[in-house]
């Protein structure tokens, strides 16, 4: 799957979930979340622009792949993601075949849902606020459109293509 995405820092939440709510997006859920990133053992995931991740969210798990972004208006990138039964044990398996917990970074995230457009209300721990907004669908191009007229409906400035591992990682 390739997921399509931007994120932008948010200095007010609270206004946006308002104008939000105003052009009548809908609340999906709250979320608390913690990622454990994971270094390769003989790669550089930095280098590679790649990541593997196993992320607890409430009462889910699951593990991330994502691969190197593919233009330079996005963050969009291939993303393989399954569920994990036991994260504990996900996390043994990777550490008994190479891989290292390398950096965990949490959030609280508040998901709502716009005209195929899911947006992310985040509080990163250690970073501040972001918005992030990302296109479910197969027409990509189409996606691009709608994330960046729904970028502009929300006066959003900006586009941090670095996810929260780099961003964390230069702070």
């Amino acid at each position: 799957m390739i997921e399509l995405e931007i994120k932008v820092p948010c200095p007010d939440l609270n206004g946006l979930e308002r104008r939000l709510k105003e052009l009548g997006a809908e609340h999906v859920e709250d979320l608390d979340q913690e990622d454990v990133y994971f270094s390769h053992p003989v790669r550089d995931f930095g280098v590679t622009d790649e990541a593997l991740r196993l992320r607890r969210e409430n009462d889910r798990s699951r593990i991330t792949y994502k691969g190197p972004k593919m233009d330079s208006d996005t963050k969009m990138r291939e993303e393989i993601e399954l569920g994990v039964e036991d994260l504990s044990r996900m996390s043994s398996v990777l550490e008994r075949v190479g891989f290292k917990p390398f950096l965990r970074v949490a959030k609280s995230r508040t998901v709502y849902s716009y005209q195929d457009v899911e947006i992310c209300l985040d509080r990163v721990e250690g970073l501040g606020d972001y918005v992030e907004l990302e296109y479910e669908g197969e027409d990509l191009v189409a996606g691009k459109e709608k994330i960046m007229l729904l970028k502009r409906q929300l006066e959003l400035i900006g586009n941090e293509r670095r996810s929260y591992l780099e961003l964390i990682m230069e702070k």
